[in-house]
């Protein structure tokens, strides 16, 4: 008599499309995220008894200690800022400038740059300070 052999039925599941799912999702999140990052410049902000917290979406423009200019982590020339700044506010929906400077800069520049913000169409434009305790 002739027995029919069963056939074994491979039961392992197979997790290497699993596997490349997650890869491949992993890869997308590494490209996609952007990360915030600050201006490292070293600015001893002025101080200002009444200053508040501003909001993260305004456009910010940072002033160093030698009275150089930088936007988007960019130097900028002061003359060149309007025209930069009014392509920014383009597509901002906050139409806000944000001075960050040191307080060693002369007022006559700061002056200046807030002067070529507003120009650019600037809603609001604020200098960056530290609250001062008291």
């Amino acid at each position: 008599m002739r027995f029919r052999q069963k056939k074994e039925l491979d039961q392992a599941v197979d997790i290497s499309p699993l596997i490349d799912m997650v890869f491949i999702l992993l890869i997308f999140f590494m490209v996609s995220t952007t990360f915030v990052k600050d201006m490292k410049l070293d600015l001893e902000r002025p101080g200002a008894s009444s200053a508040s917290r501003a909001s993260s979406k305004v456009i910010k423009v940072y002033l160093d200690n030698q009275a150089q200019a930088y936007v988007d982590n960019q130097p900028i020339k002061v003359w060149a800022l309007q025209s930069k700044l009014r392509d920014l506010l383009r597509t901002s929906t906050e139409k806000s400038v944000l001075v960050v400077t040191d307080d060693t800069i002369p007022v006559e520049k700061l002056i200046e740059v807030v002067d070529q913000c507003r120009m650019s169409g600037a809603k609001d434009v604020a200098v960056a300070t530290k609250k001062e305790v008291g």
